[in-house]
């Protein structure tokens, strides 16, 4: 929307929104979010996630067991709720009112915001008390999310109509996977990235059929370093970003 300034979001301790000006492109702190009402300080933040269908709402992941809902237009608490047993790692977006999380307690859980009271929970590690660290839920297929077990070289990829059970397991990384990112132009291509410095893409358009030896990615890229963080434009589909040791790099797909 053009009439709106272009809007930067972090986390750490508090949620902070960042206004970029568009005369010299400076930023600037718009607003400092506590979503806890007793006490000047929150508990850490782990993630948050930005509702590309209601720009106004943003979702935070934090060490204290909780998820918030924050209206940005209004710098309030929609909703805050305890999402889990454990801390919470990580928190995504599924369409206007849906957003899953990931939590130390080795759970996904899938929240519908008309009814607060209950959760679906979609996944458990299978071994007892593995944090799960991140969560991407697929945008163009919203029946598909994949998380990463702590310390794990696999990506687990979930079906939500059929809990429990991972629709597909993608083990080629040799070592701990650290992001990944679904494309946003398709709705069977996914990008992981882990501290054998690879960003693997795959094509899922064949889960759910059994594949003898397991899934193998269609690119590969190595980097200099373990890659930490990757992200895939949605403005320019073309290009995977992914940040290692003190280096950012954009990669062709």
């Amino acid at each position: 929307e053009c009439q709106k300034p272009d809007l930067l979001a972090t986390s750490s301790d508090f949620l902070r929104v960042w206004r970029i000006s568009d005369e010299d492109r400076r930023v600037e702190l718009k607003s400092l979010l506590n979503g806890n009402k007793n006490s000047e300080y929150c508990g850490p933040l782990t993630s948050f996630d930005w509702n590309e269908a209601e720009p106004r709402r943003i979702g935070t992941s934090s060490i204290d067991t909780t998820c918030t809902i924050w209206d940005i237009e209004r710098e309030a608490v929609d909703t805050q709720l305890i999402a889990h047993d454990k801390e919470v790692y990580d928190i995504a977006w599924g369409g206007v009112g849906v957003f899953a999380s990931v939590s130390a307690d080795g759970s996904v859980r899938v929240f519908d915001l008309r009814d607060k009271e209950h959760s679906t929970i979609i996944y458990e590690s299978s071994e007892p008390d593995t944090p799960l660290v991140r969560l991407g839920w697929n945008k163009q297929d919203p029946r598909y999310m994949a998380t990463i077990i702590m310390d794990s070289a696999k990506v687990v990829v979930l079906d939500i109509r059929f809990p429990t059970l991972p629709v597909v397991e993608l083990q080629r990384h040799q070592a701990s996977v650290n992001a990944i990112a679904w494309a946003p132009h398709s709705s069977c291509h996914i990008c992981t990235a882990g501290d054998d410095s690879q960003a693997l893409i795959w094509d899922l358009s064949s889960m759910g059929q059994p594949v003898e030896g397991g899934l193998d990615p269609i690119l590969a890229y190595t980097a200099g370093a373990e890659i930490e963080q990757l992200q895939w434009s949605s403005s320019q589909p073309d290009w995977v970003a992914i940040a290692f040791s003190t280096k950012l790099q954009i990669l062709r797909v």
